[in-house]
């Protein structure tokens, strides 16, 4: 898409409506004088809404608009970037309102619902729990080591959600969904909390299998064999499957969503007061993806983040294209002078090299310390 000078990165997502409103302007073909009125085209039709809609922000948040769309508009992938202000709650996002996969970015939701119960008596985050060989999972979980070499592991769900959040162990979430009520008992929470544009899907090991062209087996969750298994899907399955997913994921949010439910959270508007700092702390313990928006903090700038990886569809015979479906990365900025910024890079697809991935989140990083340095009246290298 070519960028005309006076259309921000916002006009964008109106593409589709100006194209769907401009047949109608052209069904007046008389003006009030009698005279013969030429229609708008697309392009003027798109100024026009987009002069409306960055008028609502201020400077700093367009010109915010304008990096936004310069940074994602030249990445070769399917993705969006939302920021929220938490002083202000302007909202400055690109390509934020379509629905993306989450993958582990949906382990937010579980602990939320967690902590929820906890708040609300339902739930005892000292009450311990066992997993045994059934409650296994796929990919990540570093829980296996133990369960393999011990028949079993016990520990309190407080340590659940802590592996969970800082760990990414998908067992370990596992273990906190089921206690909260499984998937169903998510999604309420959501809807309680008013968290519009974010799905919850079915449970980590029916969401993989389906990507993977598969129906789950609890043998996939030991070793190495559920990539064995998933080798031998022929791509004519496996890609539909992996498509049909990105087209439409069972687990996907909306980037401006996971930006403003994560700008709730950190206000206290979600959760008690002990709650909320738990959350955080455990947000600012996380251990993965330290390149990812985190690799690109400026000096004294601080994050608690959650990242999210998904599934690679490589074709066979191998040397095609290698996708990934999900590369994410969420959290909550902190300015030097403790203002803070909630931000959601989510890469639904592409086939671009991870560390070209992760310096569109560092420039990301980057343009909202230079929308601080410009609300702020102060200096950042970042902000030419």
């Amino acid at each position: 898409m070519i960028k005309s000078p006076a259309i921000s990165a916002r006009s964008a997502r109106f593409l589709l409506l100006a194209a769907i409103v401009l047949p109608a302007a052209a069904c007046s073909p008389v003006g009030d004088g009698g005279e013969e009125a030429v229609a708008p085209s697309l392009e003027e039709r798109i100024e026009e809404v987009a002069e409306k809609v960055t008028d609502e922000l201020s400077a700093e948040a367009q010109w915010l608009d304008d990096r936004f769309f310069e940074i994602g508009s030249t990445f070769d992938g399917y993705l969006g970037i939302a920021m929220t202000d938490m002083q202000t709650g302007e909202v400055v996002h690109f390509n934020g309102e379509e629905a993306l996969p989450q993958q582990s970015l949906s382990k937010l939701w579980v602990a939320l619902a967690a902590f929820d119960q906890a708040d609300d008596g339902k739930l005892g985050l000292e009450d311990r729990a066992t997993v045994t060989f059934s409650d296994l999972t796929v990919f990540h979980q570093p829980l296996r080591k133990q369960v393999v070499a011990n028949g079993s592991f016990t520990t309190d769900y407080a340590d659940y959600i802590r592996r969970a959040l800082t760990e990414s162990d998908n067992t370990a979430n596992d273990m906190v969904l089921k206690a909260v009520g499984g998937p169903d008992a998510v999604r309420a929470v959501l809807r309680r909390k008013g968290l519009e544009g974010i799905r919850f899907g079915p449970g980590e090991r029916r969401m993989q299998a389906a990507i993977a062209g598969l129906e789950w087996d609890q043998r996939y969750s030991v070793g190495k064999t559920f990539f064995e298994v998933r080798d031998e899907v022929p791509d004519a399955v496996r890609k539909p499957a992996f498509d049909a997913y990105v087209a439409d994921p069972v687990d996907g949010a909306q980037p401006v969503a996971i930006a403003s439910a994560l700008a709730k959270l950190a206000n206290g508007e979600l959760l008690s007061r002990g709650s909320t700092d738990a959350y955080l702390s455990l947000l600012d313990d996380v251990k993965s993806g330290p390149n990812r928006l985190k690799g690109g903090l400026p000096p004294e700038w601080s994050i608690g983040h959650k990242t999210g990886t998904g599934q690679v569809f490589d074709p066979k015979p191998v040397g095609g294209p290698a996708e990934q479906a999900g590369y994410n990365d969420v959290g909550i900025l902190t300015a030097p002078d403790g203002k803070r910024y909630s931000v959601a890079v989510m890469i639904g697809r592409t086939a671009r090299p991870v560390p070209e991935r992760m310096d569109l989140m560092h420039e990301v990083v980057g343009a909202i310390a230079a929308y601080h340095g410009r609300v702020t009246g102060g200096t950042s290298e970042s902000a030419s």
